[in-house]
C-alpha cells in the first residue's frame, strides 16, 4: 500500500510545481482572437486573460541581497476605450544610499491582430520604444506604449525588476478595473526572512498552495530552504469605483506582506521588524528630522513673541501664529511627514507639508500651547493599518492644539483655509497623534466641520418675458473655503463672475459684489443683480412654463451600482437651501404649482423637502437637501441611491404661469 501513496503524493506535488509556472510567452489561441466580449460581463471593454507574477528574495547581480520580481500578463482589449490598457508604466524607487534606482530588465511585448484576410498577425514591442522618465526625487519609471493597438486585438508582456528592498515585499492586485479570467502570484521565501501575509477585499482565492524548496538560497556559505506560495483567483470581477469614495486600494481584492523578523545569514543575528507602538513613538521622538525638529522650541522663541503679543488667551495667540504661518510660507507642493531643518524652510519663507506643519506645531508649543502633531493617511493613499504600526502608511501631517475642551487641527499649507479646518483630502478615517511627552493614540478623522450653502432668487416678471431681480448665494464651513479657492483661481473677480455667466444659460448678470472674500472666519457672500430669460413671446394659451430648480439641478445619480460594497463616505455632513422668491404682474396667476414633497432618509441620516407657499400676486418654492453623517455604511448603499432617485425625479416637473 505505501508504494501507491509515495507515488500517488509524488505527482500531486510534480502537479502543483507545474501549475505554479508561469504560463508561456509568445502564444495565443484562436478562441481567444476570435472573442467579441467577456461573457461574465459585456460591459467592459478589456479582460486580462492571464496574469501572473513571481517574487522571490536572492542574490542579485551585485552579490548583495535582492527581491527579484517577475510580471507577466495577457490583455484582450475589445474596442478604443481600453488602449489606455496598452500604456504601461514600471515604477522604480531609488535607494537614498546608493542614488541607483531598482533596475528593470528582460522587457518584451507583443500585440496580435487579424489582418484583412482575418489571419492573425503579431507586432513585437522594439527596444528603442521603452525609455526611463524621472517623476520626482523618489520615483522614476520605464514607460512603453505596446504596437499597434486595434479593435479585437491581444497585448502581452512581460519585465523583471531587480529591487534593494528585499524587505518590502510586492503586494499583489488580483482586482483591477477591468476582469481578469485568472490572476495567481507566486512568492519565494528564504526561511532567514519571516512576513506576515495579509488579504483585503470581499474576493476569495480559488488558489492557495505551499510547498518547500530545499536549500533555494545561499550567501557566503549561508543556506536555507525556502517556503514557496502560491495564491490564485479566478473569474475576478472588475472593481468599479462610484462617488463619494476614498481609495480603491481600500477596497480592491489585495494581498499584503510585512515583514516580522528576519536573521542576518552573514553574521546569524536576529532582527525584530514588526513594532509596536511604544518603538514606533521612540524612533520618531529620536529622528532628528521629527521629534529633533518639535524640540527647536528655543529657536522660535524669538519670532514667536511679537506675534502673540498683546493677545489675551490661548485661542487667540494659537490663531495670531496660525496665520502668521499661512502668510509666511509658501508650500512647495511635496507631502512627507519628515523635516530636515525647519529653520531653513522658515528662512526661504517655503517648504513640504512636514516643513510647515512641523514648525507650526514648534511654534505653538514655544507660546506655551498645548501642541501636537497628528501623522495621518489621505484619502487616496488609503487607510492606515490599526492592528499593528506601518510607519510607511502615513504620507500627511497636520497640527493638532488643545484649547481648553476644544480640540483644533490646523494645516497651515493653504492660505484660504480658516482656524480649525482640514483640507478634504485629510479627512480619511483616522489619524494618530504624537507629541514628545505622552504615548501616540489613535484619533477619529470624520471631523465635526460641515460644508453649507444658501441660494436666495428674489426676482419680478416683467412685461418682456425676463425675470429681474438679486440672486444672493451665503457659503458657510467648508463651502466658503471652496468658494474662496474658486475665486482665488481667477486674476480677477470679474474674470470670476464672467466664467460664472457662462455656466448659466439664459441667464444675464448684470451686477456682482462678493463680501468677506478674505475674511476667513466670515461666510462668503455672493450678491447678483440678475436677468433671465423665461420666454420670448406668449403663445395663445397665455401660459408660460417655468422651472423653479433655478441652480445646481440634480440631474444624474452619482450612484450607478446594482449594489455596493464599501462605504459612502462624503467626508462631511453637509446642507443646501434654495429659495425663490417670484413677483408676478397683476394680470398673471399661478396655474400649475410645482408639487410638495418630503424625503427622508433612515436613521435620520438626511432628508430632501420642497414647499410651496403662494401670495398676493408672488409665490415662495423652497427645496432644502441635507446629508447628517460625513460615512454612510455599505448596507445604506440602496437607500442614499433612492434618495437621490427621488430627487431627481422631483425636480424634473415644472410650474406654469398664465394670464388672468
Amino acid at each position: 500500500m505505501k508504494k501507491p501513496l509515495l507515488i500517488l503524493f509524488f505527482s500531486f506535488f510534480i502537479a502543483m510545481q507545474v501549475s505554479a509556472q508561469d504560463f508561456s510567452y509568445g502564444t495565443v489561441t484562436t478562441e481567444e482572437m476570435n472573442m467579441k466580449s467577456y461573457a461574465k460581463d459585456t460591459s467592459v471593454h478589456a479582460v486580462v486573460l492571464q496574469e501572473f507574477g513571481k517574487s522571490s528574495i536572492n542574490i542579485g547581480s551585485d552579490d548583495n541581497i535582492k527581491q527579484i520580481y517577475e510580471y507577466h500578463v495577457k490583455i484582450k482589449i475589445f474596442d478604443a476605450k481600453a488602449f489606455e490598457k496598452g500604456t504601461v508604466k514600471i515604477l522604480l524607487y531609488r535607494n537614498d544610499k546608493t542614488d541607483a534606482y531598482e533596475d528593470v530588465s528582460n522587457i518584451k511585448g507583443v500585440t496580435y491582430y487579424k489582418d484583412d484576410n482575418g489571419f492573425t498577425q503579431k507586432i513585437d514591442l522594439e527596444d528603442k520604444k521603452v525609455y526611463p522618465v524621472k517623476e520626482n526625487q523618489y520615483w522614476a519609471n520605464y514607460k512603453f506604449a505596446m504596437p499597434g493597438l486595434r479593435n479585437g486585438c491581444i497585448i502581452e508582456y512581460k519585465y523583471r525588476v531587480e529591487s534593494f528592498r528585499w524587505y518590502k515585499l510586492r503586494s499583489w492586485e488580483f482586482q483591477d478595473d477591468i476582469p481578469k479570467v485568472y490572476s495567481e502570484y507566486e512568492v519565494h521565501i528564504p526561511g532567514f526572512f519571516n512576513f506576515n501575509a495579509s488579504i483585503k477585499g470581499f474576493l476569495k482565492l480559488t488558489k492557495n498552495t505551499s510547498s518547500v524548496e530545499s536549500q533555494c538560497f545561499e550567501t557566503h556559505g549561508a543556506k536555507a530552504d525556502c517556503s514557496l506560495i502560491n495564491y490564485g483567483m479566478a473569474d475576478i470581477p472588475a472593481f468599479k469605483e462610484d462617488d463619494y469614495m476614498t481609495s480603491p486600494k481600500n477596497f480592491l481584492s489585495i494581498i499584503n506582506f510585512e515583514l516580522v523578523d528576519f536573521q542576518s545569514p552573514y553574521d546569524g543575528l536576529k532582527h525584530k521588524e514588526t513594532k509596536e507602538w511604544k518603538d514606533i513613538d521612540y524612533a520618531l521622538k529620536t529622528n532628528a528630522s521629527f521629534g529633533g525638529q518639535l524640540k527647536r522650541k528655543s529657536l522660535l522663541k524669538d519670532k514667536i513673541t511679537p506675534i502673540i503679543a498683546g493677545k489675551a488667551d490661548d485661542l487667540a495667540k494659537a490663531k495670531a501664529i496660525y496665520q502668521y504661518w499661512q502668510k509666511w510660507f509658501k508650500w512647495d507642493g511635496f507631502w512627507s511627514i519628515y523635516s530636515d531643518n525647519i529653520s531653513k524652510s522658515i528662512d526661504k519663507h517655503s517648504g513640504d507639508v512636514a516643513d510647515i506643519n512641523l514648525s507650526l506645531v514648534t511654534a505653538l508649543s514655544s507660546a506655551g500651547l498645548n501642541a501636537e502633531t497628528v501623522l495621518l493617511s489621505t484619502r487616496d493613499n488609503g487607510a492606515l493599518n490599526t492592528l499593528y504600526p506601518v510607519i510607511n502608511d502615513f504620507n500627511y501631517l497636520v497640527a493638532k492644539v488643545n484649547i481648553g475642551d476644544q480640540v483644533y487641527l490646523l494645516d497651515a499649507t493653504d492660505p484660504l483655509l480658516p482656524f480649525g479646518v482640514l483640507p478634504f483630502k485629510c479627512l480619511n478615517d483616522k489619524g494618530r497623534v504624537f507629541s514628545l511627552d505622552k504615548p501616540s493614540y489613535f484619533m477619529d478623522m470624520s471631523l465635526p466641520q460641515r460644508e453649507k450653502s444658501s441660494y436666495l432668487l428674489d426676482v419680478t416678471l416683467q412685461n418682456d418675458g425676463k425675470l429681474k431681480g438679486t440672486l444672493t448665494n451665503y457659503s458657510t464651513g467648508y463651502e466658503a473655503y471652496k468658494r474662496r479657492a474658486a475665486i482665488k483661481k481667477f486674476n480677477s473677480i470679474d474674470e470670476y463672475v464672467e466664467n460664472l455667466n457662462s455656466k448659466l444659460p439664459k441667464w444675464k448678470i448684470l451686477k456682482s459684489e462678493i463680501r468677506y472674500l478674505d475674511s476667513l472666519d466670515m461666510p462668503v457672500a455672493e450678491i447678483y443683480d440678475v436677468e433671465i430669460k423665461v420666454y420670448d413671446k406668449l403663445g395663445e394659451s397665455n401660459r408660460v412654463t417655468f422651472s423653479p430648480y433655478y441652480i445646481n439641478k440634480i440631474t444624474t445619480n452619482p450612484f450607478k451600482l446594482n449594489e455596493r460594497s464599501y462605504p459612502i463616505d462624503m467626508g462631511m455632513a453637509s446642507e443646501d437651501r434654495y429659495v425663490i422668491t417670484v413677483h408676478l404682474p397683476a394680470d398673471y396667476m399661478v396655474d400649475t404649482p410645482p408639487p410638495a414633497m418630503a424625503v427622508a432618509m433612515p436613521n435620520s441620516g438626511g432628508k430632501y423637502i420642497s414647499s410651496y407657499e403662494p401670495g398676493d400676486n408672488s409665490f415662495s418654492f423652497t427645496y432644502f437637501t441635507q446629508f447628517t453623517k460625513s460615512v454612510y455604511g455599505a448596507e445604506e448603499y440602496p437607500y442614499i441611491k433612492e434618495f437621490y432617485n427621488k430627487i431627481i425625479q422631483s425636480q424634473k416637473t415644472e410650474m406654469v404661469f398664465k394670464k388672468k
